[in-house]
């Protein structure tokens, strides 16, 4: 499948507020004032306590409840939940990474057992949170806080939480690349290079094209800048795939990679380079 087709695939997504068309279940649920909840934790005695919790809570309805991040990707996708309940530390995919590929249209509850999770969450004022074990009082808090933002539709700020997470210098050893409910998951390591292609980087990873719906510059700030060079302001290149600078026609700086791939090099590029080689 070539660039165009997969983005035509994921602006047609997008053009839904909640990334998918919406279905008449859901249609109907809102028409109704009823709050659409998905619950997603690893560990089923957490998601009882929630689900009790729910049941008790009026104006509610629990569509799905989910065991890992893929389950959960996939439910919001297809089911279109107006808030979800994340557990963060999760096998698989972690409740950041979750939210990353969720978006900013769900209303998100962190559910830790960390306190410095729940701190920097709340920090950022970008969810709420509860720190297990959830109390009833703080349950019916946060779902309240919820109800509210779920009402008024303000958006989750993503990338503000996601920078948050990194504070601590820590760049991302995967990307992960969502197309409907389907994820996946690119090993920094594996990554050849990357492409802006307007509001879009292209991924070119083990001889496949994904697109993602991302800013180069914040791609460039989630990876580790000493393996990770933007060469141009169009290409950032990994480093153990380069091997050799050459010189085109025009007299211009090529990167030439070990499959055989040239991309341009632009002189701020190039200076990059020079200080790491």
């Amino acid at each position: 499948m070539d660039l165009r087709s997969v983005r035509r695939q994921i602006d047609a997504a997008a053009a839904s507020p909640r990334g998918v068309e919406e279905r008449p279940a859901a249609a109907r649920r809102r028409a109704s004032g009823k709050l659409g909840v998905i619950v997603v934790d690893d560990e089923g005695p957490a998601r009882a306590i929630l689900r009790e919790y729910l049941s008790e809570a009026a104006g509610v309805e629990v569509l799905a409840e989910c065991r890992n991040g893929f389950e959960a990707v996939k439910a919001v996708a297809d089911l279109g939940p107006d808030v979800v309940f994340l557990d963060i530390q999760m096998p698989k995919l972690n409740g950041f990474e979750v939210v990353e590929l969720i978006g900013a249209d769900v209303t998100v509850i962190f559910v830790t057992a960390f306190d410095e999770h729940a701190v920097r969450a709340f920090e950022v004022n970008a969810v709420d949170y509860l720190l297990k074990p959830v109390s009833p009082e703080r349950f019916a808090a946060a779902l309240e806080k919820a109800r509210k933002r779920a009402n008024l539709g303000t958006p989750t700020p993503v990338s503000g939480l996601l920078a948050s997470m990194r504070a601590e210098g820590q760049p991302l050893n995967r990307i992960l690349v969502r197309q409907g409910p389907r994820v996946d998951v690119i090993p920094a390591d594996k990554l050849d290079y990357a492409e802006a292609q307007d509001d879009y980087v292209s991924l070119r990873t083990e001889g496949r094209v994904l697109l993602k719906q991302q800013t180069m510059a914040e791609l460039e700030a989630s990876l580790d800048a000493a393996r990770f060079i933007r060469i141009h302001r169009s290409y950032l290149l990994n480093l153990d795939r380069l091997a050799k600078i050459d010189v085109d026609a025009r007299d211009n700086r090529v990167a030439v990679l070990v499959d055989g791939t040239r991309l341009p090099v632009s002189r701020a590029g190039y200076a990059r380079l020079k200080t790491l080689l």
